[in-house]
């Protein structure tokens, strides 16, 4: 079965809001997206935003500096990834990270 591959591109994001403000853009998140930790959470559990044909797979690109520059918040953001329902998140390794 064919995935529906979103990309995250974290590239130049060095703060939660960023993160968030990039997460609504790339994500193409609804409008009441809040910017938080819980909207984010509900918005990758919630199947009634992804395509019903295919499985999506979230790709997170040039993570390495946030993650290195805002450990917590990324242990955080991880978390969040992680138990999404609706969507399987997966980080980029290598030259992109």
């Amino acid at each position: 079965m064919t995935k529906y591959v979103v990309t995250l591109d974290l590239d130049g994001v060095t703060d939660k809001a960023g993160l968030m403000d990039r997460c609504a853009h790339d994500l193409r998140l609804p409008d009441w997206f809040g910017r938080n930790w819980d909207a984010l959470a509900d918005c990758l559990s919630d199947p009634g935003l992804w395509p019903e044909d295919a499985p999506v797979l979230v790709l997170v690109r040039n993570w390495g500096p946030y993650a290195e520059a805002r450990p917590q918040e990324w242990e955080t953001a991880v978390d969040v990834f992680s138990q999404g329902s609706a969507v399987t998140v997966a980080l980029a390794l290598g030259g992109s990270s």
